[in-house]
């Protein structure tokens, strides 16, 4: 008879790894978190190993629990599977018994894992709990470390896609024929259990799992899977700009979609309704959060995913794009003991990422940091990050109230989006916290003046305010494919450039169409800012209401350059070109 299965807490007491007052103490500090895993916040605060957590995790789920360090492998286990997908996936079979393979994995959830691992070695893979740390090292261990590093490297479907819709390599054709070899032209209105059944089937998920490996391989921030009448399009958003990658074939869309929505936990059978939900993949060893959406359209559910890198945030600020002057700027101004530093711009211009890697930067053992965001996109070790949950009436504004009472020494606010939340913050800055927020205006100097719409005194606002970063995110010139070309200074002029001679020409860079870039002549982007640094000033002029352009002036005068002067120094040091300076900075009011 099998023994019953304990939640993981109760088994750690049963087995003396944990103590009551433990478990007590680690409950309270997860409810005040807000942190949904109660195993991270033990292994957090050091009070059982990860290796004991991992064995209660398994035991709850009715799993195995191999020890690495003590086990012998099975050689014939390590035939079946080739080295590329237990690298890419962090995975390593142990043991083969008949038709069965057993796996161990890190996270036993990770259906795309899974599927790889019984797609190549045409076993049913039964899923152990182990180590991540014993999982690597076994890895190196019953592995030769020659070819596979560099297959593993490879794009899932093999080379890049170019941006039209013939994007594909042979690979993804061959898969979308294996696919749609099973499944007629006709049957595109087949009914849930039709889909569901051809989304288990290898070509599906070796479809699937491809187009995800290739978004990733190819940069991309969003993946678009669009139905349309007589296909299904699908998109990559690279660099900030959407490509597409390729088209499926229209038969294949229901079990595509239905494939990608068992991946993501999602309700298969609901078409009507907006769903979300969450993948975990591996690629090349590195982890990668996908957040999906599916919305209902005419031509059935579209299906967003947006790719989070989980080590981008570790970049640091020296990577961001920054020049000189603004990063040394910044510094000095995060290193405040309280006051409040805002960060400005649209949805996708960077901000998020500018405010983790000031908090990467910050974070210490002898600062307190807590953060309320909607949502918590990147999990940052030793910070204790709420996320937002309106339902249950935890808002930005009740998370703030909390953290005046969890002693902290710097706050992060994802977002100012009303007189509360700002009259909160404002008063945590007041009382000797360092606060990190956004606020969505087009540049710098507007902030002061969107936070006295809000409702905000502006006496508190030049009391607490020390600085505004306002931000776009730009595409860079391919540096491996550019070349040299010369336009006249004057031309330059509306940038900001200071013309001495009407006839003097300049040399800037443009980049070249390559297979690389995708034929597009870009690779990667970079960050145009605008740092308005408060002063008395500028204080003043906040307080009396001045109009906008006086505290521009102001701004100007203590040494602020405006987007369009900071997108012009990465033009003439040839990192882009004026046509995405203008494309980006040059926006509707401003």
């Amino acid at each position: 008879m099998a023994l019953p299965r304990l939640p993981m807490a109760q088994w750690l007491l049963q087995q003396g790894y944990l103590k009551p007052e433990q478990l007590e103490e680690a409950q309270k500090v997860q409810q005040q978190t807000g942190q949904r895993d109660l195993a991270r916040v033990l292994v957090q605060l050091n009070m059982v190993g990860e290796r004991e957590v991992l064995q209660g995790k398994a035991q709850e789920a009715g799993l195995a629990f191999a020890d690495l360090d003590r086990y012998t492998i099975d050689s014939s286990a390590i035939n079946v599977l080739p080295e590329r997908v237990a690298k890419n996936h962090s995975i390593i079979p142990i043991k083969k018994d008949g038709m069965n393979l057993y796996v161990a994995m890190a996270n036993p959830q990770n259906i795309q894992a899974i599927d790889d691992a019984q797609m190549v070695s045409g076993l049913r893979v039964v899923p152990v709990q182990a180590v991540p740390g014993a999982i690597e090292d076994a890895i190196k261990k019953y592995y030769s470390s020659g070819q596979a590093s560099s297959e593993a490297a490879k794009p899932a479907g093999g080379g890049a896609a170019n941006p039209g819709g013939t994007g594909m390599d042979a690979s993804m054709r061959m898969l979308m024929a294996e696919a749609s070899a099973g499944r007629g032209a006709s049957e595109d209105d087949a009914g849930d259990a039709d889909a569901e059944k051809m989304a288990e089937q290898a070509p599906i998920i070796k479809l699937s799992n491809a187009l995800i490996q290739q978004a990733i391989q190819d940069r991309a921030s969003d993946i678009h899977v669009e139905p349309q009448q007589r296909a299904v399009r699908v998109r990559y958003r690279i660099d900030g700009v959407l490509l597409e990658a390729m088209t499926v074939p229209k038969n294949l869309q229901a079990p595509l979609i239905s494939r990608l929505k068992i991946m993501a936990e999602m309700n298969i059978a609901e078409r009507r309704v907006p769903q979300d939900g969450r993948i975990e993949v591996r690629n090349a060893g590195k982890e990668y959060d996908l957040r999906v959406s599916s919305i209902p359209t005419p031509q059935g559910e579209k299906i967003v995913m947006r790719i989070l890198d989980k080590q981008s945030v570790m970049i640091g600020l020296d990577k961001l794009g920054f020049t000189d002057e603004n990063q040394l700027r910044i510094e000095e101004l995060v290193s405040q003991p309280n006051g409040m530093f805002l960060c400005t711009g649209p949805t996708g211009s960077g901000k998020t990422t500018t405010q983790y890697s000031v908090l990467n930067k910050l974070n210490t053992v002898g600062v307190n940091i807590v953060t309320v965001e909607d949502p918590v996109e990147y999990q940052l070790n030793g910070i204790a990050q709420v996320q937002v949950n309106r339902k249950a009436g935890l808002s930005f504004a009740t998370a703030l109230r909390a953290f005046l009472r969890q002693d902290p020494d710097i706050i992060m606010v994802g977002e100012m989006r009303d007189l509360e939340t700002a009259e909160i913050a404002i008063e945590s800055s007041l009382t000797g916290h360092l606060v990190l927020s956004t606020l969505h205006t087009n540049d710098a100097p507007s902030a002061t003046l969107r936070m006295i719409d809000m409702g905000v005194e502006p006496y508190l606002i030049a009391a607490t305010v020390m600085g505004v970063l306002a931000q776009r995110l730009g595409r860079k010139i391919d540096p491996n494919n550019r070349e040299p070309y010369t336009v006249r200074a004057m031309d330059l002029k509306r940038f900001g450039f200071k013309v001495t001679d009407p006839e003097e020409e300049v040399t800037l860079y443009r980049g070249v169409a390559h297979e690389d870039n995708r034929m597009t002549g870009y690779r990667g982007r970079t960050g145009f800012h605008e740092l308005m640094v408060m002063n008395a000033e500028i204080a003043e002029l906040v307080v009396r209401r001045a109009p906008l352009n006086d505290i521009k002036e102001a701004a100007k005068a203590n040494g602020m350059h405006e987007l369009r002067e900071d997108g012009l120094i990465k033009v003439l040091e040839g990192q882009t070109d004026p046509q995405e300076v203008m494309r980006v900075v040059f926006t509707a009011g401003y």
